[in-house]
């Protein structure tokens, strides 16, 4: 919905990004009976071919390259991206710095390449936007731990935050993850204020939608969490467009 709100001539590079990130999300996490080791530096190995040669048969990595060639995405984004996707091929037991670096990867890079869409490839802008691009990214994956808490620990064995038994989850527990990412999207925010005007709205609109899917959160006991993925209903999502755009019309953001 976010992406649909940005200006039109942005959609094909931030879908063909979208796609890059989705299409290896997926081999690790749905590939069950396969090589997923072998599939992913094979998709790794296509990647950086489709972005040397300027094209690929894959659809996907056809669209992804593209995106990196016209906005002068660097690659080195794209490699610590397909190394947070490696860490999910293992069982680890994540410390706060195995846990920074994955939501680096996974997250913070993959803001990054957007905001090279946002600012058409400038690099004073992109420079500039940088620490808030990387916060947003972080605050959005932090609520994606929380959201999918139960899957994550119940069908794929994994837990992200560390020095989290999820035995002992608690409510201690998750206000201190929740005030981490307090502070993650007020630096976010920020940077959303100071984006063009034909990429503000759309990623404005992805902003209050995690927020209120984070309040959400915030009220549900942390027993329920492990057990359901929180949800926010599309009837909600509607009122949330029309009173954003209201606010971003009368330059309320």
């Amino acid at each position: 919905m976010g992406i649909s709100f940005l200006s039109k001539d942005l959609h094909n590079a931030i879908y063909g990004i979208y796609g890059f990130v989705r299409f290896a999300d997926e081999i690790v996490d749905s590939f069950q009976g396969f090589d997923k080791e072998k599939l992913l530096a094979d998709f790794r190995e296509q990647t950086f071919e489709a972005i040397e040669d300027k094209i690929s048969l894959n659809p996907i990595l056809n669209s992804f390259q593209w995106a990196v060639n016209k906005y002068r995405i660097p690659l080195e984004l794209i490699d610590t991206f397909l190394k947070s996707m490696e860490m999910d091929l293992d069982q680890i037991d994540y410390d706060q710095k195995k846990y920074e670096k994955y939501i680096l990867g996974s997250a913070e890079v993959v803001g990054l390449m957007c905001l090279k869409v946002f600012v058409n490839g400038d690099e004073k802008e992109y420079i500039r936007l940088k620490p808030s691009a990387m916060k947003l990214g972080s605050a959005f994956q932090k609520i994606n731990f929380l959201r999918d808490l139960s899957a994550d620990f119940k069908d794929l064995g994994r837990t992200y935050f560390p020095g989290v038994d999820m035995k002992t989850f608690n409510q201690t527990i998750k206000k201190q993850i929740e005030a981490d990412i307090e502070l993650d999207f007020k630096a976010g925010y920020e940077g959303i204020k100071q984006l063009p005007k034909n990429s503000r709205f759309g990623v404005y609109m992805a902003y209050k939608y995690y927020y209120k899917l984070f309040q959400k959160i915030k009220s549900t006991q942390p027993q329920t969490i492990l057990n359901e993925r929180v949800r926010i209903r599309n009837t909600k999502k509607y009122r949330l467009f029309v009173t954003s755009l209201v606010r971003h019309n009368l330059n309320m953001l």
